[in-house]
């Protein structure tokens, strides 16, 4: 058996078990929390599943550890085996109890195929990882072994052949000596050669880094240059633009002194007009209250200098604080 069909029957052993403990721990919830369920008061039923739980817990605990125990070649002494049987009991109690209770021999033997089968399974996949772990050794001590023997006939077919290549080694000295001396007075001069080559190529490589630096200090220098002409350039436009931005301002000013004046002088003369005689036109008496409220005159009066009544004037007023209301509201928002 090789290490492949190890591995392969470990890892068939590993999921059957495993298989066989995921459903004897749902066939054993599912049994027992009825049970403890009846023999517990109604205001604990919620903790019936915790038992069922708690046993199946230490189960795979038991068979976890087991498996590391035997793949490891380990024993764990007594408790262990005290505590592999003693849930492997109360599996089996726990989930035959209810058919007991009730005499019913058909679902003793039904309910105890999950548990029979989880206990036999545990103590067979223990047998079965020391099994496989005993033949493993033995095959890793043959392999051993074998290693240990062909290393042994290596080195003595080494140690021969080192025999015979010292020998003719021994009887070749003396005719390569003489090559050497001349190989080397060969590697003498093409190193000499060699050397003188790549003297005038390092040279030639100076030259060229120095001709590339000054080259790049001249694109640098004309970068810079370029760069600061850009910089004047946008200096003067950006000058330029603030000249006229700063005009536009001022025009802008003098246009709103200019139309606040022609509003003031028209406010003042039709203020300084006195009260109508006659009702003014609908349109010159919009005018009149227009500048009465700016001028934060009285209702009444302002009906007196357009012979308008004190209603209609009213409304206008009315109109004019709602304008007026809705632009600084406006104007906030802006700013």
């Amino acid at each position: 058996m090789n290490s492949d069909q190890t591995r392969s029957a470990e890892r068939a052993l590993s999921v059957g078990t495993w298989l066989i403990v995921a459903g004897a721990m749902l066939y054993s919830i599912l049994t027992v929390t009825p049970l403890a369920a009846a023999h517990t008061p109604d205001e604990w039923d919620w903790t019936a599943p915790i038992l069922p739980l708690v046993v199946d817990a230490a189960v795979v605990i038991v068979v976890r550890l087991d498996a590391v125990l035997a793949r490891l070649g380990g024993q764990g002494g007594r408790w262990p085996v005290a505590l592999r049987w003693m849930t492997g009991g109360m599996t089996l109690a726990l989930n035959v109890a209810d058919s007991a209770l009730n005499r019913d021999l058909v679902g003793v033997a039904v309910h105890a195929v999950a548990p029979l089968l989880l206990i036999v399974t545990a103590e067979t996949g223990l047998a079965y990882r020391r099994a496989i772990t005993a033949a493993v050794t033995a095959l890793e001590a043959q392999r051993r072994a074998e290693h240990a023997e062909r290393e042994q006939a290596d080195a003595e077919r080494r140690e021969a052949a080192a025999r015979l290549a010292r020998e003719e080694r021994e009887h070749a000295a003396m005719l390569a000596r003489e090559q050497r001396e001349h190989e080397a007075r060969l590697a003498h001069e093409a190193a000499e050669r060699e050397e003188r080559v790549r003297r005038e190529e390092r040279e030639r490589e100076e030259a060229r880094l120095r001709a590339e630096q000054q080259e790049r200090e001249r694109r640098e220098r004309e970068r810079e240059q370029a760069r600061i002409e850009r910089e004047r350039r946008e200096r003067e436009e950006a000058q330029r633009h603030e000249r006229a931005a700063r005009e536009r301002v001022e025009r802008e000013r003098r246009e709103a002194a200019e139309r606040q004046e022609r509003a003031e002088r028209e406010r003042a003369a039709l203020l300084a007009a006195g009260p109508a005689i006659d009702k003014q036109p609908e349109a010159q008496a919009r005018h009149t209250v227009q500048a009465a409220f700016a001028a934060q005159l009285p209702v009444r009066q302002a009906a007196e200098l357009c012979g308008w009544s004190v209603g209609w004037v009213s409304q206008r007023y009315q109109e004019l604080r709602d304008t007026t209301g809705t632009t600084s509201a406006l104007e906030g928002a802006s700013a």
